[in-house]
């Protein structure tokens, strides 16, 4: 049960493989390049970085510019009035703010974005190693069922020389008429077996293109299966530790947990720096004025500027909110609680998941050894029943089933390499150490 590698024949997936074959590292890169589910991941990330930025920019000073313009009119019901009439006006204004004291809400704003981050960073690696996963199943599965096909041609072409050679004895009078049906009768449903195994073919191959982005060529056999640990101890210890899932489930609870400070912070004082500055331009217009004598004159028109430079500390402390504040809390909290019971919950289904995965391996590897050595025993049946055939002690059926047992042999072989492969990469899956 405990080994160190699981070493699969590559040349038990496939017949051959041209020079110019494809190989599973290129099909790898090629779906790294392509996957539009791993390009949202990835972009996903950048999000989380950004809102990092943002969490970090709320503690920065703020600075903000404010301009305008219009008219302005006077009018007054004194005998004698000044300055009246329409006047245009410009205002500017500087106004600059640092926070000094939020209760905690810009820290654990800044620690939630890290956390985010971290599970997003986490996440991609769950869809890379699940990509790598899909990726390898669809290669295997093609070559599967490729040699699959190669099977049963071969048992189409048997099965049409064991039909010419029961009506070749049922002429000379050897067999009877119910040998050449029985071996008809197998033809046909080996036919329809082989359309069958085209059918599987072709939605491997659908599949393969699915997940890699282009059709399926000559495909190079495969290379062997990656090392795992010795025991399952071990290996569970390290899907527990490593498997990015859970990590990214570890770090939303962070998260969660963060959220609730924030929401607290809401609910206490906090304080400012403020700086201002403002400016005004008064533009004024001819006007009439009283002069040195005592007559009346028109004045000159003349520009008046105000301005004002201005520095406090400004403080607010929340007093009622319609119970919006305390609600956001509890809120917070139940996020908190349904994040940690989720990673309660993926705990339990990563350890099921392992346990699976390491006792079918294993029963994987049996099964190779035994499909072998049932391939071995039904080649050396069906040679037996051929020649007792050829002597008069076997009849056409006996060779039928011995030649139906050969089959089913040789197709179980290439399902348990093809499953032994497979497993090994969901055993890595799980454990959070699958790597291209």
């Amino acid at each position: 049960m405990i080994r160190k590698s699981l070493l699969i024949s590559v040349a038990a997936l496939c017949l051959s493989s041209p020079a110019q074959s494809e190989t599973l590292q290129e099909a790898l890169d090629l779906a790294f390049q392509s996957n539009p589910l791993l390009a949202a991941q990835r972009v996903e990330v950048g999000v989380a970085r950004e809102q990092l930025n943002q969490a970090k920019g709320a503690r920065a000073p703020t600075v903000d510019v404010t301009g305008s313009t219009g008219l302005e009119s006077l009018d007054s019901n004194q005998p004698i009035a000044f300055n009246t009439g329409d006047r245009p006006l410009a205002r500017v204004g500087l106004q600059a703010s640092i926070p000094i004291y939020t209760g905690g809400r810009i820290k654990a704003g800044i620690d939630q974005a890290q956390a985010g981050i971290l599970s997003a960073d986490a996440q991609l690696d769950g869809a890379g190693q699940d990509l790598i996963l899909n990726v390898v199943t669809a290669y295997v599965d093609v070559l599967r069922d490729r040699e699959a096909l190669r099977i049963r041609a071969n048992s189409v072409a048997l099965l049409e020389e064991q039909l010419r050679a029961a009506t070749d004895r049922f002429e000379v009078g050897v067999a009877t008429r119910t040998d050449v049906k029985q071996a008809e009768a197998r033809l046909q449903g080996a036919r329809a077996s082989y359309a069958g195994a085209e059918a599987q073919l072709e939605a491997s191959l659908s599949i393969f293109e699915v997940f890699v982005g282009q059709v399926a060529g000559d495909l190079a056999p495969v290379p062997d299966a990656p090392s795992v640990p010795e025991s399952y101890e071990t290996a569970l210890a390290n899907a527990l530790s490593d498997n990015p899932d859970l990590k990214a489930l570890r770090q939303a609870e962070r998260a969660a947990e963060q959220a609730v400070r924030a929401a607290r912070g809401e609910t206490r004082p906090s304080v400012s720096i403020v700086g201002a500055a403002n400016a005004q331009e008064t533009f004024d217009q001819e006007a009439l004025g009283v002069g040195p004598t005592g007559e009346f004159v028109t004045l000159p028109a003349d520009n008046y500027r105000d301005t004002s430079v201005s520095v406090f500390a400004q403080a607010s402390v929340p007093l009622f909110q319609g119970g919006v504040l305390r609600s956001r809390i509890r809120a917070a909290r139940l996020q908190r609680e349904q994040a940690r019971l989720q990673t309660i919950n993926a705990e339990r289904q990563i350890t099921a998941s392992m346990a699976q995965a390491w006792f079918g391996n294993i029963a994987a590897e049996q099964a190779i050894v035994a499909s072998e050595r049932q391939v071995e025993a039904a080649e050396i049946a069906y040679e037996g029943a051929q020649e007792e055939l050829s002597v008069g002690t076997r009849t056409t059926l006996d060779v039928l089933d011995q030649e139906q047992q050969l089959l089913e042999a040789r197709l179980g072989l290439i399902n348990a390499r093809r499953d032994a492969y497979v497993a090994t990469y969901q055993l890595l899956r799980a454990m959070g150490d699958l790597s291209m």
